[in-house]
């Protein structure tokens, strides 16, 4: 996560290539984080997305000069609050094969996680 925030930089592997692509500046997104199973927000799209963007972010050993997240949209942090555990943001998103789920928010998850964040903010 340090490196998302430091670079403004949001990454995912080759295949969400169409779904980060999708992506228009002023989109809210959030950062989960497959370690510690937490949600963080709230993120802003500052571009569209694309593919490496930023080509040196998240190297890949194997391969120099390319990266292991080519997926990549530049963002700006719209508001950090503390991040969300699993179980308060488990129920809005949309789950298939048992823990995974989409990734690509309809408009009705957004606004709920949005608050959510606004929710625990107090």
């Amino acid at each position: 996560m340090p490196e998302n925030l430091k670079r403004e930089l949001f990454g995912l592997p080759p295949r969400y290539r169409d779904s980060v692509r999708q992506i228009t500046p002023g989109l809210p997104l959030f950062l989960y984080n497959y370690s510690t199973h937490q949600l963080h927000g709230v993120f802003e799209a500052a571009s569209f997305g694309g593919t490496n963007i930023d080509p040196t972010a998240w190297e890949d050993k194997k391969n120099q000069g390319e990266s292991s997240f080519p997926a990549q949209v530049r963002v700006t942090t719209r508001s950090l609050y503390k991040p969300l555990e699993e179980d308060s943001f488990r129920p809005i998103l949309h789950h298939y094969d048992g823990p995974k789920f989409r990734l690509e928010l309809n408009i009705p998850e957004a606004l709920s996680l949005l608050d959510v964040f606004e929710e625990k903010k107090n």
